[in-house]
């Protein structure tokens, strides 16, 4: 058992110091995977144990001015993010057919690995999505779906900046920052208040976007198990895997979130249609305006209804009121409102 051990840490510790990239080996967080994995599995506890514990008799915050500067923030940053990548290599010289990593220190290899890792540092920063989620007490958006990509994700990328920080994927960054910029500005939208929402029409379609990320993603990066090409093939595997899993997640969630949706509601316009032509009663409400609750009846005829209810020419007992009338007696039908005893 003591070999065994041994054999493992031995191994561990060529890996990190014999095959990792030493441009990053002492940059914060990086010289160890376990720094990150703590942060990832504290920020599961805080979101589905701690935090919800926390607020439990709270009131709901509110948050909107720090929202709004939060998704600005991350606007600003994601497309500082985008551009980088853009000039350091995948608007300039980096090939979508092959790219293999640069290790050289030149200003433009290094240009690229510093946005790879702040490009790690923002899937902390993304951490704060979940957080305002508890503290508005907002639970149903802390789903399966947003906690394993959010928890899963800055140590997927620890990975490819200790090891492979540049080349071909890398691509999958580019893509997330693009998505991110149009995401963020979305979630600005929304922060800033009604006024905004008739701009927030094309909600479903983030969804629907990251889902054509993932796919580029996964052809992008399996392309390489066919091709010849000077990059780790494990990386062409974890990144490709990666896109698979996420693809599937999101494409599940939107299937539960936007055609479910409409279904439910193309089945209850529906049977409101089939109601009214039955005349039956619609969510507890008759036709004729008579709402049902319990035995008796409580309705509100309008001025075009009046002359249905005019049983009696008999005025004795009829109070006039603004712009009807009331009956002391319920079998003298001449209300513009009524209370009809019985069922």
């Amino acid at each position: 058992m003591a070999l065994v051990v041994k054999y493992i840490v031995d191994g561990y510790h060529d890996l990190m110091d014999n095959k990792s990239d030493p441009r990053v080996n002492d940059w914060f967080l990086m010289s160890s995977p376990f720094y990150t994995l703590g942060i990832c599995l504290g920020y599961v506890y805080i979101v589905k144990v701690l935090g919800p514990k926390f607020m439990e008799s709270r009131k709901p915050f509110e948050l909107k001015t720090l929202l709004i500067f939060y998704n600005l923030f991350q606007v600003i940053f994601s497309s500082w993010l985008f551009y980088e990548s853009c000039v350091a290599g995948w608007l300039t010289h980096y090939s979508y057919r092959c790219q293999p990593v640069d290790y050289s220190r030149t200003p433009l290899a290094m240009r690229m690995v510093r946005g790879c890792w702040w490009y790690y540092i923002s899937k902390f920063t993304e951490f704060l999505d979940t957080f305002f989620f508890v503290l508005r007490k907002k639970y149903d958006h802390v789903s399966t779906l947003h906690v394993i990509h959010h928890g899963v994700m800055p140590m997927s990328v620890w990975f490819g900046v200790k090891f492979t920080p540049g080349g071909h994927s890398t691509f999958f960054g580019f893509l997330n920052t693009f998505v991110h910029i149009i995401m963020y500005s979305y979630y600005l939208l929304a922060a800033l208040g009604p006024r905004y929402q008739r701009y927030l029409w094309w909600k479903k379609y983030l969804t629907a976007i990251q889902m054509v990320q993932f796919i580029l993603v996964m052809v992008h990066a399996f392309q390489l198990l066919f091709i010849d090409c000077n990059y780790p093939k494990a990386f062409v595997w974890w990144i490709g895997m990666h896109a698979v899993m996420f693809y599937f997640l999101f494409s599940n969630f939107y299937k539960e979130t936007y055609n479910r949706n409409q279904a439910r509601k193309e089945a209850k316009a529906a049977a409101a249609k089939a109601a009214a032509l039955n005349g039956k009663p619609q969510n507890g409400v008759h036709q004729n305006g008579v709402e049902k609750n319990g035995s008796q009846k409580i309705g509100i005829c309008f001025t075009s209804q009046t002359a249905l209810y005019e049983h009696s020419s008999n005025t004795n007992g009829v109070k006039s009121v603004t712009n009807g009338y009331t009956s002391e007696e319920t079998k003298t039908l001449r209300n513009r409102a009524f209370v009809p005893n019985g069922n």
